[in-house]
């Protein structure tokens, strides 16, 4: 973990562990979800690293499908972000337990009374500080403990390649006073006599139903303050929960297995055309080359070459429980949301579809490299990084992408010219709306569909029909053309 919280973006600087493909490293940004597993204190942790800009939110939302705890990294100096609003809205309507890490104290950073305020009035959640900052920036100088009564001193490192060195002592200790600046720490015992009064207090029951978040404040890239939340997530976190699938509830003890498949991803070692599908165990216990029906074909599969992961790091793992994360390596015929089970019969429905918001031809120059190509964006169009929409009614057969944010576009290009060594162009498209086709009884798609400008009709990769448009105008006149055609912004079941 300490290497695994140096988050920065400097090139001649460690890059941050979970970043591990290449264009991550470029960019200074996470592109993709990882997974890093290890034992801490007696516990196995799992812990899904996922990427915050918007444009990969649909990545995020599935991999909040297979946690049971959420840590919401927040910027003091920023406060809270659009995309931050988005993920704690998903996390609130599966009940997930909500623990925030109060980022980046040792740079220009806002009040922390504010920030707590900014979580309860934004979010609508209470905040309960488990610790408090001594000084902000320049000033910034540890943490105090607010349950342990004790300060946590830290000094820097370089480029935080280690955990920060830590001194413990109490407010009043002579140490504690001459480490520190004496206006902030006036400023800190001034806060927290504030907080003691006025503030929330801690309350497990709460924190477990999502109603309140433990707070903690720190300096990641120094690896300050990351050891103190790990070490509150691991005592305040509950333990796996049941999963429904259809009108049954499983239990992580029963007997069954079962999991479902949230991620997959490809080449993630280059010397190896691999193929990663991550499995979150929900029930029962996973050995390496036991049989597993993949319940959506009914085809049973022996999953022998089964890994744990820390990001690009991997070894072999014979057995994992509920609540592990397991990484099954090889071309097995896995979708994203499929179960798996030595139950043939059982389902979950754990992830969510999302409308594509931005759309793109995807162009192929070079014929002599088509297989490529077409292997790599069928490969990249199974991970789920962007959406494929096929145009019958068009003269040209240019497969047409959607995608949640225009970076998603950036990364097929990327990784289709280094991963597959097939060139290709991107082309925006003139649509910014897309809603699934359902016709009323009698009509036929496409024949009985009025389609006005800036309207296309076009299949999912499952033939279903949708509806293109330029615009929220161009949405509101089709529907005045076609009064007895339904829309939604979700396949039909």
């Amino acid at each position: 973990m300490a290497l695994a919280g140096s988050v920065t973006a400097r090139k001649n600087q460690r890059a941050t562990t979970s970043d591990w493909m290449e264009l991550e490293k470029q960019r200074g940004i996470s592109i993709s979800s990882t997974v890093l597993q290890f034992e801490y204190k007696g516990s196995v942790v799992n812990l899904l690293d996922t990427p915050g800009h918007k444009d990969f939110s649909e990545d995020t939302y599935r991999v909040l499908t297979a946690v049971d705890a959420a840590i919401m990294v927040i910027d003091a100096g920023k406060g809270i972000e659009t995309q931050t609003r988005k993920l704690f809205e998903v996390c609130r309507r599966r009940g997930v337990p909500i623990f925030t890490f109060m980022n980046k104290l040792d740079r220009p950073a806002r009040e922390p009374l504010k920030l707590l305020d900014e979580l309860e009035t934004v979010l609508g959640i209470g905040a309960c500080a488990m610790n408090w900052p001594l000084g902000l920036g320049q000033q910034f100088r540890g943490v105090y403990d607010r349950l342990k009564k004790d300060v946590h001193l830290f000094e820097r490192t370089v480029h935080g390649a280690y955990r920060a060195p830590e001194k413990v002592g109490s407010l009043q200790d002579d140490f504690v006073k001459k480490h520190t600046v004496e206006e902030a720490l006036e400023q800190a015992v001034h806060e927290l006599e504030m907080l003691d009064g006025a503030g929330h207090d801690f309350d497990r029951a709460k924190v477990e139903r999502g109603e309140l978040t433990p707070v903690f404040f720190g300096s990641a890239s120094n690896n300050f303050g990351v050891q103190l939340l790990l070490d509150g997530f691991l005592d305040l976190a509950p333990p796996p929960k049941p999963r429904i699938a259809g009108d049954r509830i499983i239990e992580p003890n029963d007997e069954l297995f079962s999991g479902f498949v949230f991620k997959i991803q490809a080449n993630m070692d280059p010397r190896h055309r691999d193929r990663m599908s991550y499995v979150r165990l929900v029930s029962g216990k996973f050995e390496r080359d036991m049989q597993a029906i993949n319940t959506r074909t009914g085809k049973s599969v022996r999953l022998a070459n089964s890994q744990k992961l820390f990001a690009q790091d991997r070894e072999t793992v014979n057995e994992a429980y509920a609540g592990d994360v397991v990484g099954i390596v090889g071309n097995y015929d896995f979708g994203i949301g499929d179960t798996l089970s030595t139950d043939p019969t059982l389902k979950f429905d754990e992830i969510p579809r999302f409308a594509p918001e931005v759309f793109a031809y995807l162009h192929n120059p070079s014929t002599a490299k088509y297989k490529r190509f077409r292997d790599g964006l069928e490969q990249l169009l199974s991970e789920g990084v962007v959406q494929q929409f096929q145009m019958p009614l068009s003269a040209t057969r240019i497969p047409l992408l959607g995608a949640v944010g225009p970076l998603q576009f950036e990364v097929v290009q990327y990784r289709l010219t280094t991963e597959y060594n097939a060139e290709c162009q991107i082309e925006n498209a003139p649509y910014s709306v897309l809603r699934w086709i359902k016709a009323p009884e009698g009509v036929e798609v496409p024949e009985g569909i009025m389609l006005g400008s800036g309207t296309m009709l076009a299949q999912d990769m499952e033939n279903r029909w949708v509806l293109l448009c330029g615009d929220a105008w161009a949405l509101r006149y089709f529907e005045q053309r076609n009064p007895g055609v339904e829309l939604a912004e979700l396949p039909f079941k």
